[in-house]
């Protein structure tokens, strides 16, 4: 198969880097001509707009921005629906809204298409080393025919119809949301109350507190980046489209509401591209401490591809 890759920000220079080292030949593209400059190798080139890369490759990746951005890729001048979409496959691994997506979809499948939604989640390491746990929605033999490029950037991890993978990585940056907000507020308290931040880090993982955000981004704070590969900016939008699914369906939100509240003031007070876990250094400025520990704190998007192991939950 000849992959395209429209995208190629943080996350999507990782995932299409590892769909090349898988041995797919691509044409690649993206608003931004230094990004795909930097893409270009040997069975890699360059396409001119979404629906040029849709003719030339036989399954192409999004992975943009947001529902704005997708609906361009698609619906825009250039985009795919001004080509012929017939037998062509498309994964999506955009956060969006679920409603949009379906509606997307079933336009270009009236057109011959077949949509599969992957939305993933983890962190830019995570895309770098080719693990990124990857929500899968779609018809089944559309899962499968694309099941090679899916398993060359994470793990596949199944979730029924298309669309459902939208709605499980709303749900999951949700939680991951609420516990990173949660976390400042724990550390700080902790640390006031006379328990130094290493040892309070060290036994709450793998207890009842326990997280990726716990286990994953608490050294961010101890190094004081607070991790801008995931900036601030994108946790505003995940929350909207969060807080936009769960007035869809109605149900209560209050404790979303509040973290969206917090990471509303962190962008106010630290700027849209600081990092996501500057929701907690609120607190800590509050309170007049710092939670910085001294060591060689492995930066996210500093560390080497490398061999994943259990690719797929199916």
């Amino acid at each position: 198969m000849i992959v395209g890759f429209i995208g190629l920000g943080t996350m999507g220079s990782n995932a299409a880097r590892n769909v090349r080292r898988a041995g797919f030949e691509m044409i690649v593209y993206d608003i931004r001509p230094e990004a795909v400059e930097r893409q270009l190798e040997p069975g890699v080139s360059a396409g001119t707009n979404p629906a040029d890369v849709l003719a030339r490759a036989d399954v192409t990746v999004t992975m943009v921005f947001g529902p704005k951005e997708v609906d361009q890729v698609v619906r825009g001048p250039g985009g795919f629906l001004s080509s012929d979409c017939k037998g062509k496959y498309w994964i999506d691994m955009t956060t969006s809204s679920p409603k949009l997506m379906r509606a997307l979809a079933a336009e270009f499948e009236a057109r011959g298409g077949h949509a599969v939604d992957a939305p993933v989640t983890g962190s830019v390491d995570a895309a770098i080393r080719g693990d990124m746990p990857m929500f899968v929605g779609g018809d089944d033999a559309a899962v499968e025919h694309v099941r090679p490029v899916i398993e060359a950037m994470g793990q596949l991890r199944k979730v029924g119809q298309y669309g459902n993978g939208y709605v499980a990585k709303l749900v999951n940056n949700q939680l991951w949301k609420i516990h990173a907000a949660a976390i400042g507020e724990a550390m700080v308290t902790a640390k006031l109350a006379g328990l130094d931040p290493l040892t309070w880090w060290n036994v709450m993982k793998g207890g009842a507190a326990d997280s990726f955000v716990m286990s994953h981004d608490v050294p961010s704070i101890f190094a004081g980046h607070y991790d801008p590969s995931f900036p601030i900016a994108l946790c505003l939008k995940d929350l909207s489209l969060i807080k936009e699914l769960m007035d869809e369906v109605g149900t209560r939100n209050e404790l979303t509401a509040v973290t969206h509240a917090r990471f509303r003031e962190a962008g106010e007070r630290y700027g849209s591209g600081a990092g996501e876990m500057t929701v907690c250094r609120i607190i800590e400025d509050d309170a007049g401490i710092d939670l910085r520990v001294a060591g060689e704190w492995v930066k996210p998007w500093e560390v080497t591809h490398g061999a994943a192991a259990g690719k797929s939950v199916s």
